[in-house]
């Protein structure tokens, strides 16, 4: 009994890993070591396979919506913190419909990789760039202040519109793209859902002001809402409301009465 192998110890042959195998392509397969004289090692190296195409878009290689959400939530743990500055940008792709419908879907997947490339050109390798959805894409810049937030985004902008992408044999064709930005409000523990709407926000001022601009609110102008200042406040809500008031209205967003301000 003692030779015999543990029962907790699963036979690969026993598991049915063809559908695991066919998700990670023949490359990575390849990669993978040897079934027979590492089996944990094998089966370690598809658990790792399947968790990095759980986080990737499969269109563009970029980090997938749900990879953004993590970062996200992440970057603002690191803000409330430490107080280093952050942004987030939101990018949607001018006229996209328009591609589509004059060229076709296929030219259209072609525009979103190669727009998603030069992304990923743009930035640091501690930025996070995703996939939002459709042809609008996110950034995470940590520590990010706010000279370098404006020539990154400003670098995006004019790099995409410089590209000329091949869709077709003898014919290409230019995009542009819109860039709206907000930063995380610093040694606050926002929410994401708040600090995307900020940076949607900034798009749509992007996108109204005509498009293939950058619209960035500033740091110490960021508003600040009425939730935020009770993340803040609330549990000081025992104390002298009319102090708290104070405070949260006068130093937050610099208006007197507690009403909150927004950038446009």
């Amino acid at each position: 009994m003692a030779a015999n192998k543990p029962a907790s110890l699963v036979d690969l042959k026993q598991l049915r890993l063809d559908d695991a195998r066919a998700l990670l392509g023949e490359d990575m397969v390849k990669e993978l070591p040897d079934q027979e004289t590492s089996p944990a090692a094998y089966l370690q190296g598809i658990i790792n396979g399947l968790s990095e195409l759980s986080l990737k878009d499969p269109l563009t290689g970029l980090a997938n919506r749900r990879h953004f959400r993590t970062v996200l939530d992440r970057t603002i743990d690191m803000v409330a913190r430490s107080g280093d500055p952050a942004l987030l940008l939101m990018l949607d792709i001018d006229h996209f419909k328009k591609v589509n419908d004059t060229y076709g879907h296929p030219a259209g997947d072609k525009v979103l990789q190669a727009v998603a490339r030069t992304l990923a050109k743009c930035v640091r390798p501690m930025d996070t760039v995703a996939r939002y959805g459709g042809e609008e894409f996110v950034a995470v810049l940590p520590n990010c202040h706010v000279h370098y937030g404006e020539t990154v985004a400003e670098r995006i902008r004019q790099s995409i519109e410089k590209l000329s992408i091949p869709i077709a044999p003898g014919l290409e064709i230019g995009v542009t793209i819109s860039i709206g930005g907000a930063y995380a409000p610093e040694w606050v523990r926002s929410t994401a859902a708040i600090w995307t709407e900020r940076a949607d926000m900034q798009l749509y001022n992007a996108k109204t002001a005509g498009r293939n601009r950058v619209a960035l609110d500033q740091p110490q102008e960021i508003f600040v809402s009425a939730e935020e200042k009770n993340m803040l406040f609330g549990h000081l809500a025992l104390g002298d409301p009319a102090w708290i008031e104070s405070i949260a209205g006068e130093s937050l967003d610099g208006s007197a009465n507690g009403n909150a301000k927004r950038v446009n």
